[in-house]
């Protein structure tokens, strides 16, 4: 069963400092205009949709943690970053890392639940005929403008409206579905719920795989820093294409709208969306992997390695 001693990774002080400011600065050229624009009250449609919609404080994605199986030489436990002083570390022979036995059962058993929904989109049939147009379901006849404090819509809402009426709606994901105009939703071939998720969410969606990023989050510090900050570029992609292909209007903002009301712009979407779908697959394995070496994991002896085996 891993990780065991003889398994688990280690890095010393010096490489994995290093690892960590190079991990800050990454992620700070991705966090510091949300920032900025927080503190100015000012908004973006794309890149602080992922902190706003997903409520995890941006220091998450900042603040380097290792993966489960890493163990990280110190020479004195108060010099440690205070993240690690955390319930979840243990320190044994000047190591710090993720003890797994430390997990409680209510969050081994939310980890199992976010692997089964994962392993799940993965195995579903993705689907790619879907051309964005749950945005447009939800503000069909101006029922809910749910961005209008935002930005105005970019056409005029008889040609949004006639457009949800001529094309058949596909969306099956159920938070994007269930923000659907209530005169909208009987057009969807599917009604996804909660319940239902594990049916209905496939690797083709772009919400689905948008959602990598909560599943990262509520994943760690077990799936480690660099894979969460990966997702979180992903999910940021998505947004952007999510946004452009949807009604609204963000020149303000300099985004290139994909015009999903002609052929041509549908087939920009969903080449677009396959890229992306193929990028969030491989994120979404990696994910599995990990949550799957931290819920199979043994417990750790207090006595790790002897000083010849450390790397």
């Amino acid at each position: 069963m891993l990780p065991s001693p003889l398994t688990l990774d280690i890095l010393t002080k010096v490489t994995w400092e290093t690892v960590a400011a190079s991990h800050f600065q990454a992620a700070r050229k991705l966090t510091a205009g949300a920032r900025e624009r927080r503190s100015a009250g000012l908004p973006h449609p794309v890149e602080d949709f992922i902190f706003q919609y997903y409520p995890y404080p941006i220091s998450l994605l900042e603040d380097w943690q290792p993966a489960f199986g890493i163990g990280l030489e110190f020479h004195d436990f108060e010099s440690l970053p205070p993240r690690f002083h955390a319930r979840r570390y243990r320190t044994a022979d000047s190591l710090c890392y993720l003890d797994a036995t430390q997990l409680e059962e209510k969050e081994r058993s939310r980890l199992a639940w976010i692997k089964s929904l994962l392993e799940a989109t993965q195995r579903n049939v993705p689907h790619f005929a879907c051309h964005g147009l749950h945005e447009w379901a939800m503000v069909y006849q101006a029922e809910n403008i749910r961005h209008a404090t935002l930005a105005p819509l970019r056409l005029p809402q008889d040609q949004i409206d006639s457009l949800v009426n001529s094309r058949t709606i596909t969306c099956s994901h159920h938070d994007a579905f269930r923000f659907f105009a209530k005169k909208a939703q009987p057009f969807n071939r599917l009604q996804p719920t909660l319940e239902t998720r594990h049916q209905n969410e496939q690797p083709g969606c772009i919400h689905a795989n948008m959602d990598l990023y909560k599943w990262a989050a509520k994943s760690m510090p077990w799936i480690g820093s660099e894979l969460f900050l990966e997702i979180f570029r992903l999910a940021t992609q998505l947004r952007s294409l999510d946004m452009r292909a949807s009604p609204y209007d963000l020149s303000e903002w300099d985004l290139v709208p994909v015009k999903i009301e002609t052929p041509e712009g549908r087939k920009a979407y969903e080449t677009e969306q396959r890229r992306l779908a193929a990028h969030a697959f491989s994120l979404r394995e990696k994910l599995i992997i990990a949550l799957e070496n931290t819920l199979r994991s043994q417990p750790l002896p207090a006595q790790l390695l002897p000083e010849s085996l450390v790397k």
